[in-house]
């Protein structure tokens, strides 16, 4: 037990890099005794030649100045020659005693002494030929060369061997100083090369110890990843490794056990969930981020006219041929919710079938993987075409009805006209408020079979449509001049703006000028004295922006998602009157000239109505802008 416990991971890599580190340190002090070794060997060099040979150069030359002061003084120059030679004597004495003083080499003692002594003779014999040179100037200078020079010489060569001496001694120092350079450098070489290969054979067998389990346990993982449970590490070693691989092995049957007591259940559960798509009676296909099938069921199949098992694994737009349909999937993955249509028809998809057509209201609802991430999306197709159809026969009821209310109608009005001219003297006051009652009464049935009558032929696209190229100025003019007066009584300041140039709109003059007047007409009703109505348009790529702001009472929230429906009125403290189908006529006018209409309003601060109109000729605009630009 106390043997596992020492064999530990953490004492293997300590031991293994104790020894690397204990031959590291071996190297290092090896290095330091050779580099020491060295430097005394250097250290002896200059210490103990370098000034003897230094003496011997100066003696030398103060030996050789000596010589020629004599030559002076036989020349007849006895004042310099002898100041030259007193002061080169004193020089030579002075590195005679260092010479003396610094005797180290066998030998050397020997021939110091030797230079002493011939030196000595040498200023005898310089005294000597000073009194031959007062005496008999003649013989002055064969006792130069026969007495003088031949001292001088003598003194000269053992100065020359003293250097020699030390110099050769010099070399033999620094011979000695290579050769314990040669043997520190291959020293160390051999105890750094043996470091390092002890270090890398070490480093292999710790990186085996360590990596070759992880790379077991590595691949083992990949396989369980794979689904392949039916793996197991081996590892021999009791230490934090191998119970690493055995705690792994541990936990890979406990997987394993999971998987198979869970297999079925996931299975089963998926088996539901596919039996549940197929039962669904709406169009139901789920599909990927990269819009490939992952489902679809039978509904769906027969919708598109396929079959469900060759649909999967395929490309949206393979199945649905629809450019509307795919922006919509593809936008709920971009954006993951999806926002409310202006256009209530813009969610919905017709198929045809032969003579006849299937409609179909469609939505994305995405499958989140976690917090975040969409990993697929599930397209829903609810058939609505029975209510396309009660909308159809709907409409066509109120056109019928509306056509059918409109001659009594106008009868009936008629009739109260003529009672009105021709026994008007005749009614008291109460049956002459009644009478006028039931004319208001008959005017706004007529108004409101009217409005039926427009957007009945507007839904049915039977209200023909005048398109030409206006100018908004023109339109601007003619919708203020309708409400200038009741503006003015209502003290309301009505005015347009127009940024100069605006290029001009593909419309019906006549139905965008009462889309304008239907919606300052509103503004007029919610809005109070000493406010203001302000038109204005705007150019934004194909499309002519315009819209009408006012400054009244605004528009309530929960009303704001329903103003463009029919017979939806803003309900408000006063009684405003209106049938709620100016808005949805609106609506379908502007949509007739293939732009929208929406709303942005703040209760309390007012209302801003947007709507948007082609540009007139946008292909000979774009076609004179690349030209230009060119």
């Amino acid at each position: 037990m106390e043997r596992t416990r020492f064999w530990t991971l953490r004492n293997k890599v300590l031991i293994g890099y104790g020894l690397a580190l204990c031959f590291i340190i071996t190297v290092i002090v090896w290095s330091l005794i050779n580099i020491i070794r060295l430097g005394n060997a250097a250290e002896a060099i200059l210490k103990e030649n370098y000034q003897s040979i230094l003496a011997a150069e100066n003696m030398i030359d103060s030996l050789e100045r000596q010589d020629s002061a004599i030559l002076l003084l036989i020349l007849d120059y006895p004042n310099e020659a002898i100041q030259q030679f007193r002061e080169n004597e004193n020089h030579f004495l002075l590195w005679l005693g260092r010479a003396k003083d610094n005797v180290t080499i066998p030998g050397e003692e020997k021939i110091v002494n030797d230079i002493s002594m011939g030196y000595s003779d040498y200023l005898v014999q310089f005294s000597h030929l000073q009194t031959t040179i007062h005496s008999d100037t003649g013989n002055a200078a064969q006792f130069y060369h026969e007495t003088v020079l031949p001292s001088f010489k003598s003194v000269r060569q053992e100065c020359i061997q003293l250097r020699e001496i030390n110099q050769n001694t010099m070399f033999d120092a620094s011979n000695k100083a290579s050769a314990v350079s040669d043997r520190a450098f291959w020293s160390v070489f051999a105890i750094g090369s043996i470091s390092v290969f002890v270090g890398l054979i070490l480093s292999l067998l710790l990186a085996s110890l360590i990596v070759k389990p992880v790379l077991q346990i590595t691949k083992a993982a990949q396989k369980i990843a794979e689904g392949n449970y039916d793996v197991e590490v081996q590892s021999k070693s009791r230490d934090e490794i191998g119970r690493m691989a055995n705690d792994f092995n541990g936990m890979v049957k406990k997987l394993k056990a999971y998987r198979d007591l869970n297999f079925k259940q996931i299975l089963s559960e998926k088996q539901k969930s596919e039996t549940i798509i197929r039962s669904i009676d709406d169009g139901l296909i789920v599909f990927n981020s990269q819009m490939k099938i992952e489902d679809i069921n039978p509904t769906a199949a027969r919708i598109f006219e396929t079959k469900a098992d060759d649909s999967k694994g395929s490309h949206l737009l393979e199945i649905v041929k629809d450019e509307k349909l795919f922006r919509y999937v593809k936008q709920s993955f971009t954006s993951e919710t999806m926002p409310p249509p202006e256009d209530p028809d813009a969610n919905i998809l017709t198929v045809t079938k032969g003579q006849s057509q299937q409609h179909y209201l469609f939505s994305a609802t995405p499958v989140h993987s976690g917090e975040d991430a969409v990993v697929s999306m599930v397209l829903l197709l609810r058939d609505i075409t029975r209510l396309k159809e009660l909308d159809r026969l709907k409409s066509e009821f109120v056109m019928a009805a509306s056509h059918e209310l409109k001659t009594p109608l106008t009868s009936i009005g008629m009739s109260i006209s003529l009672l009105k001219e021709k026994s008007i003297h005749k009614l008291d006051p109460k049956e002459t408020e009644l009478l006028d009652v039931a004319d208001e009464e008959v005017q706004r049935l007529k108004s409101l079979v009217h409005d039926l009558l427009d957007i009945s032929r507007i839904e049915a696209g039977q209200m023909p449509l005048d398109f030409d190229s206006v100018q908004m100025e023109l339109i601007f003019e003619k919708a203020v001049a309708v409400l200038k007066n009741q503006a003015e009584e209502k003290q309301i300041e009505l005015s347009y703006h127009l940024p100069d140039p605006l290029p001009s709109i593909e419309a019906d003059v006549n139905k965008i000028t009462w889309v304008l007047t239907n919606l300052i007409s509103n503004s007029l009703r919610y809005t109070e004295a000493n406010g203001y109505i302000r038109l204005s348009a705007e150019l934004a790529g194909t499309q002519i922006y315009i819209s009408v702001t006012d400054n009244g009472a605004g528009i309530p929230y929960e009303y704001q998602s329903r103003v463009f429906d029919k017979f939806v009125q803003v309900k408000t403290e006063k009684i405003l009157g209106g049938s709620g189908l100016g808005l949805a006529i609106c609506k379908e006018i502007v949509r007739a000239h293939g732009g929208t209409i929406w709303l942005d309003s703040e209760p309390g601060k007012g209302s801003t109505f947007t709507f948007t109109v082609p540009v007139a000729g946008y292909e000979n605009i774009v076609e004179r802008s690349e030209h230009e630009n060119q």
